[in-house]
């Protein structure tokens, strides 16, 4: 049936194609499909017969038919950090060229909410979960549930070592030392290093980063200077505050997350101090206004939309094509990048 001299989109089906070509529809589908079944030849026919005749599949029929959601979710510790909105951009710029979609939730950094999105998503509502634990997680039996389902999982940033699977990280270690060192070099002789959770891995190895510059420096160290914060902010703009009104202050903080660096900014206005005149800061930020603050803020920058984009790839290929082993346990580490300014003493 033609209007205005065009087939309808209700005529343009696989069953309409399969009998143009002669076909059978389950082979018209699998060549769409780019099936290691079906010859190229048979292929170019099919995709050139569907793009004359403007075929357009339909998603959620396929979806019924393959028993899929067509679903990624994504489970991040906070909406409010610019790497994990970063992350997410990355892991959509693939999926979208497959056909899937993302539903992001957000734990707030609270494990019984994590633990309450992971049972909701095991009812079949997702086809694979890409996720960065909260800093409570310390016991994973909901995390390995997920596994011994089948449930393809890849972990990012915040990694569970215990659960086979693939992992992104950067290489935290390297820069909690490095970071460590770069005050040392500006002349800062007491670092504090804000942390959020020993329980998280890039807390543990931020910190083992900075402990072994401390240690390998010939500087004197108290385990007092290693500061555990609060998830809000107001609590840890009073406990920055505290320390850095007193005579005995640091000259040099190296901020684990974004949010601490953003609380010391608030702290310094409260205690009338200056950076980097009465002290200097380096944090872990992808803020993309880390240039414009008052003064610039110097940090460590992770390839977030890379590591997105690599998560995503990964799980595109697992989903996207048969016969695909389970994903190998191992660890891709993408380096971050130091950025030199003004809290330190460009």
């Amino acid at each position: 049936m033609f209007i205005n001299g065009k087939f309808t989109m209700s005529e343009v089906n696989i069953k309409y194609l399969a009998e143009k070509l002669g076909l059978s529809p389950s082979t018209v589908s699998r060549a769409l499909n780019d099936s290691y079944e079906i010859s190229q030849p048979t292929k170019d026919r099919v995709n050139q017969l569907a793009k004359a005749l403007n075929y357009q599949p339909n998603p959620f029929a396929r979806s019924l038919r393959e028993q899929k959601s067509k679903t990624i979710a994504v489970i991040i510790p906070e909406r409010i950090n610019n790497f994990f909105s970063q992350v997410i951009d990355g892991i959509e710029e693939i999926t979208q060229q497959y056909g899937y979609h993302l539903l992001v939730y957000s734990t707030h950094e609270n494990v019984e909410t994590e633990k309450r999105i992971i049972s909701y998503l095991l009812n079949g509502r997702v086809d694979a979960i890409v996720m960065s634990v909260s800093s409570q997680t310390k016991y994973i039996d909901h995390l390995q549930t997920v596994f011994n389902k089948g449930v393809p999982i890849i972990f990012f940033d915040r990694i569970c070592q215990e659960i086979p699977t693939t992992k992104f990280i950067t290489n935290d270690y390297e820069n909690g030392y490095k970071a460590t060192f770069h005050l040392i070099e500006k002349g800062c002789k007491k670092i504090y290093f804000l942390l959020l959770s020993k329980e998280i891995s890039i807390g543990r190895e931020r910190l083992r980063g900075y402990l072994d510059a401390m240690k390998a420096s010939s500087l004197s160290f108290d385990e007092s200077w290693v500061i555990q914060c609060a998830q809000k902010e107001e609590e840890n703009i009073r406990l920055i505050s505290g320390f850095l009104y007193g005579m005995d202050r640091p000259d040099g903080i190296v901020a684990s997350v974004e949010k601490l660096a953003i609380a010391t900014y608030y702290a310094a206005r409260e205690t009338k101090l200056q950076m980097p005149k009465d002290f200097r800061m380096i944090s872990f930020s992808n803020m993309r206004i880390a240039g414009l603050l008052q003064p610039s803020l110097t940090t460590i920058s992770q390839p977030a939309l890379k590591i997105g984009m690599e998560c995503a790839e990964l799980l595109m290929k697992k989903l996207t094509k048969p016969n695909q082993p389970a994903l190998e346990d191992r660890i891709i580490v993408l380096p971050s990048q130091i950025i030199l300014r003004e809290s330190t003493g460009k």
